[in-house]
């Protein structure tokens, strides 16, 4: 299951120095609801590998401003706590697990 992110647990996330995937998202938004399952689905299948989550825009305004984010769903990919690679838009599975075993 997806991971809950915010700002306070990113820190401890980025610590254990595994690679962290990060979907801003809001229940209103269409396109986060159609790219919900395939993260809930990579965080099952690479679970161990990477930490992959979800931060709510609207619980969590922190986060989103400290990382530039303007456009939902927008879908961070951080490896040593850096980014390296992002999605904005709704995408494929595919699209999403290439970035990811990139940085894996």
């Amino acid at each position: 299951m997806a991971q809950k992110i915010t700002s306070e647990n990113l820190q401890a996330l980025i610590n254990t120095g595994k690679p962290v995937v990060i979907d801003f998202w809001a229940t209103w938004c269409g396109p986060c609801r159609m790219v919900a399952p395939l993260i809930e689905a990579l965080a099952k299948d690479y679970e161990g590998q990477a930490i992959i989550g979800k931060c709510d825009i609207e619980e969590d305004e922190d986060l989103p401003t400290q990382y530039g984010v303007r456009n939902i769903p927008t879908i961070l990919f951080l490896k040593d706590g850096q980014v390296v690679d992002k999605q904005v838009g709704a995408t494929q599975r595919a699209t999403l697990e290439q970035k990811l075993k990139a940085i894996l």
